[in-house]
């Protein structure tokens, strides 16, 4: 895993430049990253981009700080859970389900404070790590208030090494 605790160091572009190296190495991989959103060179939000070239809406920048009770919001950024979980989580399920024949590197960037609102997500990403025998490039972010149960869960297993770019 990679870790940073500052935004925009880069963790999305290694994840990336990573990616390109293995499949060009015919080495199978699927999974997902983040990419921000802008509009007018203002960040306006992030979608999820699977491996296999699909796109959609994660978060996008609100300007009614009145949230509901079903919106789940991270500072200004709205989550659109809905989209985040019908791209992620059939390819996760797939991760889990192959067989031994079709083992693959497992991309999950990022494991955050948007993508935890998921449950569902908590769930698959769990049992990535612990059933599916793929190996997993992922990023987390560094605690910078309080920390996030998962993200804490990951960085103390034995079996995962975090990297921590600046």
């Amino acid at each position: 895993f990679v870790s940073s605790l500052f935004l925009g160091v880069g963790k999305t572009t290694l994840i990336q430049k990573v990616t390109q190296a293995l499949k060009s190495s015919g080495i199978p991989i699927d999974g997902f990253y983040t990419e921000e959103v802008r509009e007018g060179g203002r960040r306006t939000g992030f979608d999820v981009v699977t491996l296999s070239g699909k796109r959609g809406p994660l978060s996008r920048v609100s300007s009614d700080s009145s949230a509901s009770r079903r919106e789940y919001r991270v500072g200004q950024y709205v989550v659109d859970l809905v989209s985040f979980e019908q791209l992620v989580l059939p390819m996760l399920r797939n991760v889990n389900h192959g067989s031994d024949a079709e083992k693959k590197i497992c991309v999950i960037d990022e494991i955050g404070k948007m993508e935890l609102f998921s449950q569902a997500f908590i769930q698959a990403v769990r049992q990535t790590l612990t059933g599916s025998g793929a190996v997993v490039l992922g990023t987390i972010p560094i605690p910078k208030g309080r920390p996030l149960d998962l993200v804490e869960e990951i960085r103390s297993r034995k079996d995962v090494q975090v990297f921590n770019v600046s």
